[in-house]
């Protein structure tokens, strides 16, 4: 059902909401909750294969929802592994209620975005967060915004937006080339408070925090599980187009195979970080190491499909040139090349990493 709506959503850019109705119903939303808080159990790997399987339909889809998968999973996490209790009411909540989760990952990272002004019990914050993908589905905005206190030191406040909040809205800004599906609007935060009690946590703004490093260990496996699956359907598309050409090439499809496997491996390795269960900069380094080769071999081994389709990858009806359009996505989530590559070198030279995101 998934693949019969990608196309059009695809040529509207329209919110996938039907595919939203359908993952809701099948019990997904809840899928990453602890069995014993009322959800589906799944761990990191498990999400990250229906996430993977997902993308093979349809990549806006698989892409929306991994944003909310990744602001599951992480809560899960430190639930089974670190004890945390203070999450369990937002998980409870997501199994009893099937709230979906929003992240403005992109446009906060490390740095942070946004201002928070101390007041009278909490905070007022002002924010614009990019690349908030499904934010007309969400009910929660998991964000944050930067405070500075009277030295001039800054931090980062986190919290929950109500996406039905007066306070909270959304602009149509999502016009791109691919992931046209995820509808990836600005979400615009005015005069909104914040109370105290609302605030997760608070970390120095510009520099990894031991939170942030689970959040990069657990999340980039999920999002980019997406983008291995877009490798794998175009490739299979290929491959049947190839089929119907007596000319067509095999030493490209071998060439094709060889990148997607690549993507394939690399893409375990970041599966098999998580599985250490012990997030650390050493993790963000395997996992930011492994999301540049997913990247690198997947992107190659859509180029190669579309090289071994021929002409007949151009049509739109073919599918492979809106996959071509859509893995080209998995270049712009951190860590980008240069900062993952300025990090991997730090970890080898045994310098500090802090403040390289």
């Amino acid at each position: 059902m998934l693949a019969a709506r990608a196309e059009e959503v695809d040529e509207t850019g329209r919110f996938v909401a039907e595919s939203y109705d359908l993952l809701k119903q099948e019990g997904l939303v809840e899928a990453g909750v602890p069995s014993e808080l009322g959800g589906g159990g799944a761990e990191v790997a498990d999400l990250a294969e229906m996430l993977r399987v997902m993308a093979r339909s349809c990549g806006s889809t698989a892409l929306a929802f991994a944003m909310h998968t990744h602001q599951v999973a992480i809560p899960a996490w430190r639930w089974r592994h670190q004890k945390v209790a203070a999450v369990e009411p937002l998980l409870r909540r997501v199994a009893a209620e099937r709230l979906v989760l929003l992240s403005s990952g992109g446009s906060d990272w490390i740095g942070g975005s946004g201002k928070a002004e101390k007041v009278d019990g909490g905070y007022r914050v002002n924010a614009r967060k990019a690349f908030t993908s499904a934010a007309e589905a969400g009910s929660i905005l998991m964000t944050g915004a930067i405070v500075e206190d009277e030295s001039g030191n800054h931090s980062v406040i986190h919290f929950g937006a109500p996406m039905k909040s007066a306070n909270v809205r959304i602009e149509q800004t999502w016009r791109t080339l691919g992931m046209r599906g995820t509808a990836s609007n600005d979400v615009v935060i005015e005069d909104l408070f914040v109370p105290d009690a609302g605030v997760s946590f608070s970390r120095k703004a510009g520099e990894w925090h031991p939170v942030f490093q689970t959040i990069a260990t657990i999340a980039f496996p999920l999002i980019y599980a997406v983008y291995l699956g877009i490798a794998e359907s175009a490739r299979d598309i290929a491959v049947g187009l190839a089929n119907t050409r007596p000319g067509a090439d095999a030493a490209i499809a071998g060439r094709m195979d060889t990148e997607l496997r690549a993507a394939q491996l690399a893409h375990g390795w970041m599966l098999d970080a998580v599985a250490r269960n012990a997030p650390s900069a050493d993790t963000v380094n395997e996992v930011m190491i492994g999301r540049t080769l997913v990247a690198r071999h997947g992107i190659e081994a859509v180029e190669l499909a579309m090289e071994l389709a021929g002409g007949a990858s151009f049509y739109r009806k073919a599918g492979l040139e809106r996959r071509f359009r859509d893995i080209q996505g998995a270049r712009f989530h951190p860590l980008q090349s240069g900062p993952q590559a300025r990090y991997a070198g730090a970890v080898a030279l045994g310098r500090p990493t802090a403040e390289i995101f």
